[in-house]
């Protein structure tokens, strides 16, 4: 796989460098991540973020190594930091020659003269461990290495004061042991053959620039627990243990391209970010294992919130693990989550530590998609008859009703849920705790969703020789009862039917899910009319907005605090995992495979543009469409490997001839 490359063009300029982050992942919920500069710009930026039990959960416990070679007598600066003051010292971003994901692993490389040093790092898969690795490239003669260690403990998604002022730092073997407070957990950090000295000291005042635009704290002190210096040859003399680890993060790496491409015949023919995404899909699946349960996953919603969201689990779920022939951890999750079903509805937030909430009506209707995508890519019976009963539960709980208002209408067959108390679709933004966007009626998207779980259901009863007759039936009355969304002065779908003040005529994205899923309940004419006024209005490069621009109510910026964040999210803000939707609906109105492939190249493009090989969740309405949000998405990124695998899959065929933790650590 090509490499992600970036030169001095983009390094250089510190308000690019420091725009595109980097982010390496450990499989169970840890991670570290940067920028290409090295400067911290965001409470999220950390060596080691490491997956700690409730009700600590991912926790900043190393910040960064600030990196300095002495040559000829002097020394110069390899990193960058930003201040209070908004000095910018040291400037070490200006010698950065490349940085590039080799895999996932992103390297520096920085060159002063003839002088060329590497940097890389990685994580231990299923460890809170961290690799940093030097490698000095080209030098006239040996030079120093020297590099300070800096450290703190605290939440990963808030900056706060430590909890003690004076962090004990211990000598140990070949390393340091750092405990910022008493029962703390403590951090070691080695690096074989280098003598590292306790500092004990404080860097004071780190000016974080993007946790400013978020209108949070933005000044955050790091404590300095040591450093080492050790002199850097060519002699190519390494420690063993870390170019074993090496190895090991590279052949696991190997192991899912291989799964891809076992899976998908188009692979050998995919463009590069394709197979960089396919690479990427691993970093959202995390072993959840529990005595009952030990071989237990889950997907995170993304990064750098590592939390699982069931909705966007079951969303992402085809594309990251069916897509990338990871089946085993598709049946594992399906298996999971149908075990997390009450009254017919599944909880929206399953993380431990967290309660349990219902308060969806689509999350239960996204497993049935779940379900078919993977019984059509493993023909597995054996899970779909365990899973077959929960199914059946779920949809009995919808026709009688369930909590929250939701259950289907008797006069029509659509679904309804009511109550402005909860925000009961994917439009889930909450102000002072009342929703932004309440949808109390018949929602689109809940009912397009609702006729594809209906027909989901006759295709596995026939599957599984059951009577499916009820299934097409209640199906053929929802469809007919689809006309009811028709809105012709938009010349496209009503958002909502028979709500608190009668239908919306809200130009949103959501009636695109009528086209998309795999089956329509519109006529031909409708379904075009649709895509035609959602590519007019809300498609974007980076997806579709969740608003049309010519609606009063649109917001064109995702920006300031909390609140006025949330007030804009489904305002007008872009949505990524919308846009692989818009592409399937193209191809069901046009059949025209090139050009529905064409509308995901702009999106998918953009793994050069926030977090480098990843997805970002969100945009800006208004342009440039300023990448916002999580900036690796696991519901983005699921849905483009599996609308890009769909649509390649099948031109493929057509021209084909017939015939819990203890301790953590980085290493240096």
């Amino acid at each position: 796989m090509g490499d992600l490359d970036l030169g001095r063009e983009r390094l250089g300029d510190l308000g690019v460098a420091s725009r595109l982050e980097w982010l390496v992942t450990n499989g169970i919920g840890g991670f570290a991540a940067g920028t290409a500069s090295g400067d911290l710009t965001r409470c999220e930026h950390g060596l080691l973020i490491a997956a700690l039990p409730p009700p600590l959960g991912a926790t900043l416990l190393f910040t960064k190594l600030s990196e300095r070679l002495r040559l000829d007598g002097a020394w110069v600066d390899l990193d960058t930091n930003r201040w209070a003051s908004g000095v910018v010292d040291p400037r070490g971003h200006v010698h950065l020659e490349s940085f590039r994901l080799e895999g996932s692993i992103p390297t520096w490389t920085w060159a002063i003269g003839d002088t060329r040093l590497e940097k890389r790092v990685w994580m231990e898969h299923g460890e809170n461990t961290t690799y940093v690795e030097y490698r000095l490239v080209s030098a006239r003669s040996a030079v120093t290495l020297e590099l300070r260690a800096l450290a703190s403990h605290r939440p990963a998604s808030r900056i706060g004061p430590l909890q003690s002022p004076s962090p004990r730092v211990e000598p140990v073997a070949a390393g340091l042991k750092i405990e910022c407070f008493p029962d703390a957990t403590p951090l070691w950090l080695t690096a074989p053959g280098a003598v590292i000295e306790v500092a004990q000291d404080w860097y004071r005042g780190f000016f974080l620039p993007l946790e400013q635009e978020l209108g949070r704290t933005a000044l955050e002190d790091h404590c300095w627990a040591g450093s080492t210096s050790r002199a850097a040859g060519l002699d190519g003399r390494g420690d063993m243990a870390l170019a074993a680890a090496r190895l090991r993060h590279a052949a696991r790496e190997r192991g899912h391209l291989d799964a891809w491409r076992r899976a998908q015949p188009v692979a050998r023919l995919a463009p590069g970010w394709v197979r960089r995404l396919a690479l990427a899909a691993e970093a959202f699946v995390v072993e959840r294992g529990t005595p009952l349960d030990p071989s237990g996953r889950g997907l995170v919603a993304g990064y750098p919130q590592p939390d699982e969201a069931t909705r966007d689990a079951l969303i992402a779920l085809p594309g990251l693990t069916l897509s990338t022939g990871r089946f085993d951890v598709a049946r594992t999750l399906l298996a999971g989550i149908a075990c997390r079903v009450d009254r017919g509805l599944i909880s929206v937030s399953p993380s431990a530590g967290h309660p349990d909430r219902f308060e969806s009506v689509d999350v239960s209707l996204w497993l049935f998609q779940a379900m078919r995508s993977y019984v059509e890519a493993t023909a597995d019976d054996a899970l779909l008859e365990q899973l077959y009963p929960t199914l059946e539960d779920i949809g009995a709980w919808l026709e009688r009703g369930t909590s929250f208002g939701v259950g289907v209408d008797p006069r029509d067959a659509l679904l309804r849920s009511g109550g402005d108390e909860a925000p009961l679709t994917w439009m889930d933004a909450l102000v002072d705790g009342a929703p932004v966007t309440p949808r109390r009626g018949k929602p689109v998207e809940i009912n397009a969703l609702w006729y594809n779980a209906l027909t989901a259901m006759a295709l596995f009863a026939r599957r599984l020789g059951r009577p499916e007759d009820a299934y097409q039936d209640m199906a053929r009355r929802v469809a007919n009862a689809f006309a009811r969304y028709w809105n012709p002065e938009q010349d496209c779908l009503y958002d909502l039917l028979d709500g608190p003040e009668g239908p919306d005529a809200s130009v949103r994205p959501n009636q695109l899910l009528a086209v998309s899923l795999p089956d329509s309940p519109l006529p031909a004419a409708r379904r075009r009319a649709v895509l035609e006024t959602c590519g007019r209005w809300l498609l974007t490069s980076r997806g579709l907005q969740s608003l049309a621009p010519n609606d009063p109510r649109h917001r064109g910026r995702t920006a300031g605090d909390s609140a006025a964040r949330a007030a804009s999210l489904h305002q007008g803000t872009v949505w990524g995992w919308l846009l692989p939707h818009y592409s399937l609906a193209h191809h069901r109105v046009h059949r025209d495979r090139a050009a529905a492939l064409a509308t995901l190249e702009p999106l998918g493009r953009s793994i050069e543009t926030l977090a480098l090989g990843f997805l970002p969740e969100m945009a800006d309405g208004d342009a440039p469409h300023a990448a916002r949000g999580r900036w690796a998405s696991a519901a983005a990124t699921g849905e483009i490997l599996r609308a890009y695998h769909v649509l390649a899959a099948a031109a493929h065929r057509q021209t084909r001839p017939r015939g819990k933790v203890e301790r953590a650590a980085v290493a240096v």
